[in-house]
């Protein structure tokens, strides 16, 4: 179901740092699956840097933020669906991705914004390539994300995979291209898909 009855609008945040990487391209071959009346919004975090994050949690609370920040909290506010896109390195998202999420924690804090109550009922999706055939060894960032999700009260999409190792190689993983086909063809989301989507189902 729609966010307050508003049209569905994919934020995909490409987390790394090359362009035009194998991650990006399955996200993308997902996302020609779309209906035409889906927005899309998509945000390379390489070209959008943070500045470090500091755990203020039990001192002042943070200022307004500004810059990058304010935009990338304003397209993720602005988001039904927000789609993380981020290569496997060393089992987790990558750092561009990780620092964004930490954001999150200065986010829930600021004053006015309500970001955890405003992100409830919304719809978070994973897309990766990784080098191991075996996409067991991305349980750990699939995990990762499910549970930042369960913590907002969002609803998970779903964990689209993909094997690759060079540039290009997902191209190849004709299971992964047939999965991204198929991988936003439901939007009453939350529920737990088959061959190359990992990842757990929550309602």
């Amino acid at each position: 179901m729609d966010i307050d009855g508003a049209v569905r609008r994919f934020l995909f945040l490409l987390g790394s740092s090359r362009p035009g990487g194998n991650t990006e391209l399955l996200a993308r071959r997902a996302a020609a699956a779309l209906p035409a009346g889906v927005e899309q919004r998509w945000l390379r975090l390489a070209d959008h840097p943070l500045a470090p994050f500091h755990d203020i949690r039990h001192g002042q609370f943070p200022p307004p933020p500004s810059g990058n920040e304010a935009l990338l909290l304003t397209e993720t506010l602005a988001a039904t669906d927000l789609v993380i896109a981020s290569p496997v390195y060393w089992y987790s998202v990558s750092a561009p991705t990780k620092l964004y999420l930490d954001h999150w924690s200065t986010w829930l804090r600021l004053p006015g914004v309500d970001f955890r109550p405003r992100m409830r009922g919304r719809t978070m999706w994973a897309i990766s390539a990784l080098s191991d055939e075996d996409p067991a060894k991305a349980d750990p960032m699939v995990n990762s994300l499910w549970m930042s999700a369960d913590y907002l009260g969002m609803r998970w999409g779903g964990a689209l995979l993909g094997h690759a190792d060079r540039p290009g190689d997902v191209l190849g993983d004709a299971a992964a291209l047939r999965a991204a086909d198929a991988f936003f063809a439901s939007t009453a989301l939350g529920e737990a898909r088959d061959g190359r989507v990992a990842g757990r189902a929550s309602g």
